[in-house]
């Protein structure tokens, strides 16, 4: 159901007969040349009380049993989201919200009678008067094909008019934006320190596992997230990481100062689908004869003959091609 809001910009829209859109001339037209058409700029947003840094949450809780033990050398884990660690409770959170911001983005795209919506951008910002609050908002333009076949549930992509008219022209459709998320945790251990801080150049081999392991889980819930969708693959919009540390829960319970280094791995992309398969039209060139072929035969023939230098193996097969065309020529 439209918010209060969402209801009176639609109406307005209706009452108009006009139709608005942050498509520029370019992406307009790409669009109309597959056979769309712009209905109107839609919007999805939601507001959600996400307390990510609360000590008491539990959302990162490095599971080191070493922790507080200060020359511990016992390797320290990578704790990951997508692998049942404590932070899924808090990416599930945010995939509620922007799911919440993208139903009510389809909301407005089907009241507009609209098929999809395409250059969907997607945000998530601090709320202005409350840090520990977040907005999802999703805003893009509205489309609806010509045709009489209706989708039964609009579609949502990042792509631009541009983007979208080469992927529909290829024999693709867009289905949905997705974001693949993951939170990683992992211990400083007393290795960390020594590799961090020491003289020589070294791989810190616990922060490279943290950033590596965060990224490849954010592809993976991006891809079973598409999977779930019936796409068959993700065109990737952006992909970001955010790192930070901060005192260890169970350090902290020990009477430690150690720290944990968290990972923010986040992959968004829209998952598409073929409809369409077809193969490559034959590339032909085109040969337009000037003159008969017979009279060019032999004109050359005549002065491969006449010269001194002339080839006996040349002439021997313009004279052949020459019999073989007969009258043809």
């Amino acid at each position: 159901m439209l918010p209060p809001a969402a209801r009176e910009r639609v109406a307005r829209a209706h009452r108009g007969g006009t139709w608005t859109s942050a498509l520029s001339t370019g992406a307009f037209a790409a669009v109309r040349s597959v056979g769309f058409e712009p209905v109107g700029q839609v919007m999805g947003s939601a507001v959600y009380h996400v307390d990510r840094a609360g000590q008491y949450w539990g959302y990162y809780d490095c599971q080191y049993f070493g922790a507080g033990v200060s020359l511990s050398q016992a390797p320290a884990p990578v704790v990951l989201s997508g692998t049942g660690g404590a932070s899924s409770r808090l990416v599930a959170v945010f995939d509620e919200a922007r799911r919440t911001a993208l139903t009510r983005l389809r909301a407005e795209c089907t009241a507009l009678g609209g098929d999809g919506v395409v250059a969907a951008e997607l945000t998530i910002a601090p709320f202005a008067t409350q840090q520990n609050c977040l907005e999802f908002k999703v805003i893009g333009t509205a489309v609806r094909a010509r045709g009489g076949v209706r989708s039964p549930r609009p579609f949502t992509c990042h792509l631009d008019g541009q983007g979208f008219a080469k992927l529909v022209d290829s024999g693709w459709v867009p289905v949905e934006l997705l974001i693949g998320m993951s939170i990683g945790v992992t211990h400083d251990t007393f290795l960390t320190g020594m590799q961090a801080n020491g003289w020589d150049n070294a791989e810190v081999d616990g922060w490279t596992e943290l950033v590596g392991g965060a990224r490849a889980d954010s592809r993976h819930q991006l891809e079973l997230q598409a999977r779930s969708r019936g796409g068959d693959g993700v065109i990737l919009a952006s992909g970001s990481l955010r790192v930070w540390e901060r005192s260890c829960q169970r350090s902290v319970l020990n009477g430690s100062e150690a720290r944990d280094r968290i990972a923010e791995s986040t992959m968004i992309g829209t998952t598409v689908a073929g409809f369409r398969r077809r193969p490559a039209e034959p590339r032909t060139l085109a040969v337009l004869p000037l003159g008969r072929r017979s009279e060019r035969l032999r004109a050359r023939l005549a002065a491969v003959a006449s010269s001194p230098y002339g080839d006996p193996l040349e002439r021997a097969r313009l004279a052949d091609e020459l019999r073989e065309l007969g009258d043809q020529g």
